[in-house]
C-alpha cells in the first residue's frame, strides 16, 4: 500500500503536519516507535497514581492557528490559565510575582524596587521589539538573516536587531536594572548559555514571543501536555490519518536521490510520494539515510550542527506543597506555586553556565518548577501533588563519571536547595526521577538530549536552520522533508514547524 505521505515520528509537529496535509486530501501515514503518541509532548504516569509531563510542560507558545485550524478544542484541549505565571523568591526574604499584564508586573516593581519601575518599562520595551522580530516569520518559510536585515532596515526595529546580533543578556539587564534581585528576575540566556553571549539576546527572545500567545492558550494542559498531543492525534484520525504505534523506522528509502518509503525495523517496507521526518535533523541524516545517499558536504554540515546546550529534567511525587509561608505569609494564593523560578543572582546563573561548559554539573542550579497539580486535580489523589523542574544547564557528557555515576548526588543536591527556600521539602517528597541528557536521548530519541533539536543560537535559527544547504524544509533528498524542532523557527510546543512544513509539501504538490 502507497501512502501520499508518510510522517516519520508522533511528536506534536508530526502530528500538526500530519492533519494539514490530510485536510488537503493526502492519504497520510504516521510512524511512532514508542507504544503512545507525543514525543516529548506527553504525560506518564512516573510514580504509581502521579502523572506527570515527563519532557515539555507548559503550554505557551502553541500558534493559535494551528489551535483554531486543527480544532483541538473539539477534540479535547482544555487549558488550565496561569497567572501570576511566576514566582521568584530570594535568599532576603524577598520574592517577584510575575503576571501577564504590565500594570500588576509594574505594582510589583514598585514594592520590589522602585528605582527600576523606568528601567523596566524600557526593557520590556526593548524585548518586545526584539520577539516581534522573530514572531513575525513564526508561520512562514524561514528568510535569511540578509532578509530580516533589509526588513527592519530606516525603521525603529533596526537598532534593536543590530543589538540583537552583536549584544548579550547581561549588559542588557544590567543597564536597565539597578536592584540585583530585579537583575536575577529578568537574567536568561535560555540555548545560547552564557549571559555575555553576544546573540544570547536571539535566545531569549524566542521564548519571548509567548508574549504574544492569547491567555486562553497560555497554561497547563489538562491532563498534562499529552492532552495536547491527544487532542491532535483524534484530529488527525477525524481527517483519516492512519497512526501506528510500536513501528520503529530503521530506515528513510531513497532510490536515484528521491526519497521514496521507508523500512521499519521488522523489515516491512512502505512506500510514499513524500516523507517527512520529525526526527532532529542529527537523527534522520545521522541515523535514518544512508549517507552514501546523499552529499558528503551535507554530512559534515550535519555533524557540525550545534547540540551543546542540555538540561535536566527533575519529576517528584509529593505528599503536600512545599511551604513558602516565610516569603508569602500564612494565608497566600497557592496558585502563586504553579510555577517558580530558582536563581538569587545574575552571577548564580553565569555559574551554571559555566560548570556545565566545564563538564560538571551545576554548583548553582537554576530551577523552572511547575506543581501542575494546583490546577489540574486529575494528575494525582486527593491532596498530593506532582512537581517537575527544568534544571539549567548540565553537560551532555560529564567530564569526570557518567551520567549513571553522577544521577542521585545530582538529585539529591536538587533537593536539598530547593529546602533552603521550603524547608519542609525534603520530607514532602514521596519519590523522584531525574532525567539526564542521557535520559532525555534514550526515551524521547533527542540527539544529546536536546530539548529543542538544536541549539537555538544566532548561527541556528532563520534559514540557517537547520543548514543553509536546505531549502526551507526541504533537504538536499528530493521528496525527503524535515518537520520538527530543528528547522524553522525552533523547539517548544508551537506547532509552527509542522505547519510550516506541510505548507511547503503543499506547495509542491500543486506544481507537479
Amino acid at each position: 500500500m502507497s501512502y501520499s505521505a508518510i510522517i516519520v515520528g508522533a511528536g506534536h509537529n508530526g502530528l500538526v503536519a500530519a492533519n494539514y496535509l490530510a485536510k488537503a486530501g493526502g492519504r497520510v501515514l504516521v510512524l511512532e516507535r514508542r507504544d503512545f503518541v507525543g514525543g516529548a509532548c506527553i504525560t506518564e504516569e512516573l510514580f504509581p497514581n502521579f502523572r506527570v509531563s515527563s519532557c515539555s510542560y507548559i503550554c505557551h507558545m502553541l500558534q493559535g492557528k494551528v489551535i483554531d485550524d486543527l480544532e483541538l478544542r473539539k477534540h479535547g484541549l482544555a487549558i488550565h490559565p496561569v497567572n501570576p505565571y511566576r514566582f521568584q523568591p530570594f535568599p532576603s526574604g524577598n520574592y517577584m510575582l510575575r503576571w501577564h499584564d504590565e500594570q500588576s508586573n509594574t505594582e510589583e516593581l514598585k514594592r520590589l524596587s522602585p528605582n527600576d519601575v523606568e528601567g523596566y518599562g524600557h526593557f520590556q520595551d526593548f524585548m518586545r521589539r526584539a520577539a516581534t522580530i522573530m514572531h513575525r516569520y513564526f508561520l512562514e518559510s524561514p528568510p535569511t538573516l540578509a532578509q530580516v536585515t533589509e526588513d527592519v532596515r530606516g525603521t525603529p526595529d533596526e537598532a534593536v536587531w543590530e543589538r540583537m546580533l552583536t549584544g548579550n543578556m547581561r549588559d542588557l539587564v544590567e543597564e536597565h536594572f539597578e536592584s540585583p534581585e530585579v537583575r536575577a528576575t529578568f537574567i536568561d540566556a535560555e540555548d545560547a548559555g552564557d549571559t555575555r553571549a553576544p546573540g544570547s539576546i536571539i535566545s531569549v527572545a524566542y521564548n519571548d514571543t509567548d508574549m504574544f500567545t492569547e491567555d486562553r492558550n497560555f497554561g497547563i494542559p489538562h491532563g498534562g501536555m499529552g492532552g495536547i498531543t491527544q487532542a491532535m492525534a483524534r484530529s488527525a484520525e477525524s481527517l483519516g490519518v492512519e497512526i501506528r504505534t510500536n513501528a520503529v523506522v530503521d530506515r528513510i528509502l531513497v532510490r536515484d536521490g528521491r526519497a521514496v518509503g521507508v523500512e521499519l525495523e521488522d523489515g516491512e517496507r512502505i512506500e510514499a510520494d513524500v516523507v517527512l521526518s520529525n526526527a532532529d535533523p542529527k537523527r534522520t541524516f545521522l541515523s535514518l539515510v544512508d549517507e552514501n545517499d546523499v552529499a558528503p558536504e551535507v554530512v559534515r554540515s550535519i555533524r557540525r550542527l550545534k547540540t551543546d546546550v542540555s538540561y535536566l529534567k527533575f519529576h517528584a511525587a509529593l505528599d503536600e506543597l512545599p511551604d513558602f509561608t516565610h516569603y508569602l505569609g500564612n494565608r497566600y494564593d497557592e496558585n502563586f506555586l504553579v510555577q517558580v523560578r530558582i536563581c538569587p543572582s545574575v552571577e548564580y546563573f553565569q555559574q551554571s553556565a559555566d560548570d556545565a561548559r566545564a563538564g560538571r554539573p551545576s554548583s548553582a542550579p537554576v530551577m523552572h518548577i511547575q506543581i501542575p497539580s494546583v490546577l489540574d486535580k486529575s494528575l494525582t489523589p486527593e491532596g498530593k501533588h506532582v512537581m517537575s523542574i527544568w534544571v539549567l544547564y548540565a553537560p551532555v557528557r560529564p567530564r569526570e563519571g557518567t551520567w549513571d555515576d553522577l544521577r542521585e548526588q545530582t538529585g539529591e543536591q536538587l533537593i536539598d536547595v530547593i529546602g533552603e527556600y521550603a524547608p519542609n521539602f525534603r520530607k514532602s517528597v514521596r519519590d523522584w526521577e531525574l532525567f539526564t541528557p542521557k535520559e532525555l536521548e534514550e526515551r524521547v530519541g533527542l540527539t544529546d538530549g536536546n530539548i529543542r533539536h538544536l541549539d537555538i543560537t544566532s548561527a541556528q535559527i532563520f534559514s540557517n536552520r537547520p543548514s543553509n544547504l536546505f531549502n526551507g524544509y526541504r533537504t538536499p533528498i528530493e521528496n525527503l522533508y524535515l518537520c520538527g524542532a530543528g528547522t524553522h523557527p525552533g523547539g517548544e510546543v508551537t506547532g509552527a514547524p509542522g505547519h510550516n512544513a506541510a505548507h511547503e509539501v503543499l506547495r509542491d504538490w500543486e506544481e507537479i
